[in-house]
């Protein structure tokens, strides 16, 4: 629907010039010979936009103007002056007045103050839906997204809620798996209870079981009674971040208490009941992992009854916008800024990036451009420079198969390298041209190639990570 303007003066001659001058631009066109009359027509025209005289009869237009902006739905108003009344405008624009033009007036400047008037709109409307698709999310916490991908995250967390079943989130960093735990712990019976999380990859290996378990007076030099993580979380969840980075030695203690749901503090020998639901998460493949000998296959089976896989941020890109409002609304209160949205070209380009520090990336970097912003409107021009040099397509040279056969024939006729090691370097180099070739052919699709390669999505997520190659580099749009 072509946009809609009101063109209020008491002249015809004026109202005519105007109408004349904008009609090239295919808008449609109501006239009003006073503002009491524009205040009749406005709730049924519907205008986005209204030319405002302000030396008018029966209404002078400041009246005017403060009565328009009363009604629902308000237009744009901007006024029209006589040449050296601009203070008198500009006194008007504190009333509400979006901009103003004196007359006379070049027609281009009238054109183009129309069209930068129509970009603000739509922006402001924009915002707005995505304020509202954001209220919308609100019963799923800080999890904020409307793709797929992410319906079928929050309809997981509806399913094990309220079990008290194990739960193993997965995800690259940055994805919010911190966040799915905390929503199910508040969706829980145990809501009451608290929510203890221990990132297991913070505390150093010798620290991390008085950490877990607690101490007694005595368990070592200085040590004093005091709880751990498991006797806060009584009757609560415990969160066990990056347990993929806990040791083997710890592993087995964990696994005790899944499967006797008893423990000590360090140093004693009273047996302390865990009434506690577990949730866990790890960027790391798990299965690999195991088949490295670093993760124990018994305690990986307790603690995934139920697994939640996160998707990272590049792959629900159309999440980008109701995340971007989001932040922008948090910062602006946070830094006390005024930006009432982000251009449709710098919104692009962030959907776009790939983002590989996923959604605390893309916070810090909303973060960033809200107290470095000088305008009420953020654009391209806005962005890091990483994040627009980010979308510009890469050239990858990958090994050719010559290269693999050629690199396995030179570890075999050399005596410095291990067998281990030449295999690793060899298998590496296959991965590579075999992973790439797959890519190329599903055009970068993340779920049929790792169908296709018959492994686990989440492996093939991981094995890109190791291997440094992005998806994206091979989708249609490339």
């Amino acid at each position: 629907m072509n946009p809609k303007i009101i063109i209020v003066d008491d002249e015809y001659n004026a109202r005519f010039a105007m109408k004349k001058a904008l009609s090239k631009e295919k808008y449609q066109i109501e006239e009003a010979e006073n503002g009491l009359v524009a205040l009749e027509k406005i709730p049924v025209f519907h205008p986005d936009i209204a030319f405002l005289d302000l030396n008018m009869p029966q209404m002078d237009g400041i009246t005017a103007l403060q009565k328009i902006n009363e009604l629902e739905n308000p237009p744009l108003v901007i006024v029209v002056t006589a040449h050296g009344s601009e203070k008198i405008a500009v006194e008007s624009m504190k009333k509400g007045a979006y901009d103003y033009i004196a007359k006379p007036y070049d027609v281009e400047e009238l054109r183009i103050i129309t069209r930068n008037a129509l970009e603000k709109l739509s922006l402001v409307r924009e915002n707005i839906q995505l304020k509202e698709k954001i209220n919308l999310q609100d019963s799923f916490g800080e999890l904020i997204g409307e793709s797929k991908e992410m319906q079928s995250v929050y309809d997981m967390i509806e399913k094990v809620a309220n079990t008290d079943v194990t739960v193993l989130i997965t995800g690259e960093n940055g994805t919010g798996k911190e966040l799915v735990a905390r929503e199910i712990h508040k969706r829980s019976s145990r809501t009451k209870g608290k929510f203890v999380p221990l990132n297991c990859a913070s505390v150093p290996e010798n620290l991390i079981e008085s950490e877990l378990f607690g101490t007694e007076k005595g368990a070592f030099t200085d040590a004093r009674e005091r709880k751990g993580k498991l006797e806060e979380a009584n009757k609560g969840t415990l969160f066990l971040d990056e347990i993929g980075d806990m040791g083997l030695n710890m592993q087995a203690k964990v696994l005790r208490v899944l499967n006797d749901r008893i423990f000590e503090r360090l140093g004693g020998n009273t047996s302390i009941q865990a009434d506690v639901r577990f949730i866990s998460a790890t960027n790391k493949d798990l299965d690999i992992e195991i088949e490295e000998e670093n993760f124990r296959e018994d305690l990986y089976y307790r603690i995934k009854v139920v697994d939640i896989v996160m998707p990272p941020l590049r792959e629900r890109a159309t999440d980008i916008p109701l995340l971007t409002e989001h932040f922008l609304k948090l910062f602006c209160k946070k830094h006390k800024k005024n930006i009432e949205a982000i251009t449709p070209k710098g919104l692009q380009l962030l959907m776009d990036y790939c983002w590989p520090g996923n959604v605390r990336e893309l916070k810090n970097t909303i973060e960033k451009m809200v107290v470095l912003a000088d305008s009420t409107l953020i654009d391209e021009h806005d962005l890091p420079e990483n994040i627009v040099q980010g979308n510009v397509k890469k050239s990858y040279s990958f090994p050719s198969s010559d290269k693999v056969l050629n690199l396995w024939q030179n570890y075999i006729n050399t005596n410095k390298v291990s067998f281990k090691n030449a295999k690793r370097a060899f298998v590496r180099e296959f991965e590579k041209v075999f992973i790439v070739e797959k890519l190329k052919k599903h055009q970068g699709n993340i779920t049929q190639t790792a169908n296709t390669l018959g492994i686990p999505r989440q492996s093939l997520q991981q094995k890109l990570r190791e291997l440094a190659i992005n998806a994206r580099e091979f989708t249609k749009e490339q």
